[in-house]
């Protein structure tokens, strides 16, 4: 793991073109639909082990849960592996310190209607 990174970066990165960023969002299926950073990718903890050859290429990873606290442990997860030689972070204070617009549903249902399942500000989502 290389570090954390603040949520106002998060959607810094997210917002430029010229970084592929995936975000890895560790919570369960039901939490993730409820709300959401648009276009992260949803691996439970309990899976991901198992999943991180299937995570997309990307020029930075970034992890995500309720409090910022598991998602330390899933950025050291996926940094582990050989394969991983890009930077992997954290997002400090998870969820609950992000402060932009979340997208609800699944990841399918974002793939069909993106711009339907967006909400005003952040909830509570997990």
């Amino acid at each position: 793991m290389d570090d954390e990174v603040a949520p106002e970066d998060v959607q810094a990165l997210r917002a430029d073109d010229d970084v592929d960023v995936c975000i890895v969002d560790i919570r369960n299926p039901s939490s993730f639909a409820r709300g959401h950073i648009p276009e992260s990718e949803n691996y439970p903890l309990p899976e991901l082990a198992t999943a991180v050859d299937a995570l997309p290429d990307a020029d930075r990873f970034v992890t995500v849960c309720p409090h910022g606290k598991s998602s330390v442990q899933a950025a050291r997860l996926i940094a582990s592996y050989e394969d991983v030689d890009v930077p992997v972070e954290s997002m400090a204070g998870g969820l609950t310190a992000y402060d932009g617009d979340l997208a609800t549903g699944t990841p399918d249902e974002d793939a069909d209607d993106a711009s339907s399942n967006s909400t005003d500000g952040p909830t509570a989502p997990f």
